[in-house]
């Protein structure tokens, strides 16, 4: 479009530049998800795209000191610090309750939570800060059970009061399923189930399926996780879903 257009490449002014940064970093964040979560195909990870967002990104904070900027980068530094434990030698997925927490990349912990700190100073409240507290919880849980649930809890609220979202409505309620008990979390997850484009997001009916376990429900955990199956494209996912209907069967 651009091309045939003939729309020529202007750098905008510096005044122009705060009303375009949300559109920037959204893009960044785009790339890294591509990179931290392949939306297909059989790879988890595509070390090179993440990488780069988070090249961005530094330039961003280097040159355009905001606290979004700052919040975005350690976001991404936070969750690309969990890389190399969130597979294992076969390019299989471990979830988070399951990494080995000894495989995160400490250093990169500690410049997450550097960045945070300065964009708490600045944005305690901005979208992408609180994506990055949240992130900083999980990140100084030394083990799965030590998992601030009630502190993410309501980091989640904060964040869909800010930005609401059935997305973030179903991590706000796994983080309470996982606070209080599996029964509370589905109870808010049946909450989103009007919502149309939650219905063919996997992760919902993933979650709903990992809830309905949690509680003993095997019959609703197999339908679910069979739904969940039919929505993701991405190898290992399958097989991990796959792997978790093969042991209910066995349960």
């Amino acid at each position: 479009k651009i091309r045939e257009a003939n729309i020529p490449y202007e750098v905008p002014e510096r005044k122009e530049l705060p009303q375009r940064l949300q559109s920037v970093l959204k893009v960044v964040y785009l790339i890294f998800n591509e990179g931290y979560s392949s939306s297909e195909g059989n790879t988890i990870v595509n070390i090179s795209l993440a990488g780069e967002a988070i090249r961005l990104a530094t330039l961003l904070a280097e040159l355009l000191p905001d606290g979004e900027v700052f919040g975005l980068l350690a976001l991404m530094l936070l969750h690309d610090s969990r890389r190399h434990a969130r597979q294992d030698a076969n390019g299989e997925l471990i979830t988070l309750e399951d990494q080995n927490r000894a495989l995160w990349d400490q250093e990169q912990i500690r410049s997450g939570l550097a960045w945070l700190a300065r964009a708490l100073e600045m944005t305690p409240a901005a979208p992408y800060t609180l994506q990055a507290s949240i992130a900083a919880a999980h990140a100084k849980a030394a083990t799965a059970s030590d998992t601030d649930w009630t502190r993410i809890a309501r980091l989640y609220q904060v964040l869909y009061q800010r930005q609401p979202s059935p997305v973030i409505a179903l991590n706000h309620a796994v983080a309470v399923a996982m606070r209080d008990t599996p029964e509370a979390g589905l109870k808010l997850l049946d909450q989103l189930a009007g919502h149309k484009a939650i219905q063919s997001y996997y992760l919902y009916h993933a979650a709903r399926a990992d809830l309905f376990r949690r509680s003993g429900d095997l019959a609703g955990a197999r339908t679910a996780y069979q739904r969940a199956l039919t929505l993701t494209q991405q190898g290992p996912e399958q097989r991990y879903l796959s792997r978790r209907l093969t042991a209910l069967d066995s349960a």
